[in-house]
């Protein structure tokens, strides 16, 4: 792998770290198995795209977040006051997203922001190197997400939300209302990842209608890919672990890309990778018990 492919991973994998942590607090977090992030990814790049060829890249990530926002709002709306089953609630707004970024887009289906000023055209003007600076802002902005999280999840709401997603029940006879936490908690998870299809729209200098296709397998695999290697203990552990996940995953991407393997099959190789991350407690389980019972043998002969 070479030295441009390694840091152009890490460069990528700091930014889908961001979606990645958009699936930790659905997934994790309110345990829902949420599928809107697919759609608030792309409603994001969508947003933020049209913003910067307006000459508002800053505003665009900000309007980006309020899409995503909205999007989370209305699965949460399905769920809890339609009774729609969380992953048909979310593939359904999922499915209007498309339909909604489209709008946003004025009814193309790309937008080209390569002559456009972007966040990193602006913060490349600060001074040094552009390929630093394009590691530095993805960083920071992780770190800024990854903490306000973290302190988030530990004030009366935020463990509200957590409650939620551990025993809604016991919340609800708590006299929680549990609508507005599983609201304020896929709120805050599309907005994350809509914020990373904003910053990915930037990075890469166009929003395109189908960028959302296969996310949520990306943020999934970036998610188990750091549980496996750090395990699940405090929030603020499991947010470097889910961080860590998605630059590693992008590597092996890098990596098997190195190998001269057709770009085309990504996608298999995502799944094989969210496959053995999942798997791999399992198969240290039963390779551990292989050993012991062994060793018993072994012993007893």
């Amino acid at each position: 792998m070479s030295m441009i492919a390694f840091t152009g991973a890490v460069e990528l994998g700091l930014i889908f770290a961001l979606l990645a942590l958009g699936i930790f607090v659905a997934y994790r977090i309110l345990g829902v198995p949420d599928l809107t992030v697919e759609g608030s990814f792309t409603a994001g790049a969508a947003t933020g795209a049209v913003f910067v060829a307006a000459g508002q890249p800053f505003i665009g990530i900000l309007a980006a977040m309020l899409t995503g926002s909205a999007a989370g709002i209305v699965t949460a709306f399905l769920q809890t006051k339609m009774r729609v089953q969380p992953i048909l609630a979310g593939i359904l707004t999922m499915t209007a997203s498309y339909s909604v970024s489209l709008y946003i887009m004025g009814g193309r289906p790309n937008i080209p922001l390569f002559r456009e000023e972007t966040l990193f055209t602006i913060i490349g003007r600060l001074g040094g190197s552009e390929r630093l600076w394009r590691i530095l802002l993805p960083l920071v902005i992780v770190l800024t997400v990854g903490a306000t999280l973290s302190v988030f999840f530990h004030t009366r709401l935020g463990l509200a939300v957590r409650a939620t997603g551990d025993n809604e029940e016991m919340v609800r006879a708590s006299s929680i209302n549990t609508t507005f936490t599983k609201m304020v908690g896929l709120s805050i998870a599309n907005a994350i990842a809509a914020l990373c299809g904003a910053l990915i729209a930037q990075y890469q200098g166009f929003a395109d209608i189908n960028m959302g296709f296969g996310m949520v397998v990306v943020a999934l695999a970036s998610l188990i890919i750091g549980e496996a290697i750090f395990g699940r203990r405090t929030v603020i552990w499991n947010i470097g672990a889910v961080t860590v996940g998605a630059i590693v995953y992008r590597l092996i991407l890098a990596l098997a890309l190195s190998f001269r393997l057709n770009p085309t099959n990504l996608r298999a190789i995502s799944a094989l990778i969210v496959a053995a991350a999942i798997s791999y407690p399992t198969i240290r389980n039963g390779w551990t018990t292989y050993k012991l019972k062994r060793r018993e043998r072994q012993t007893r002969c």
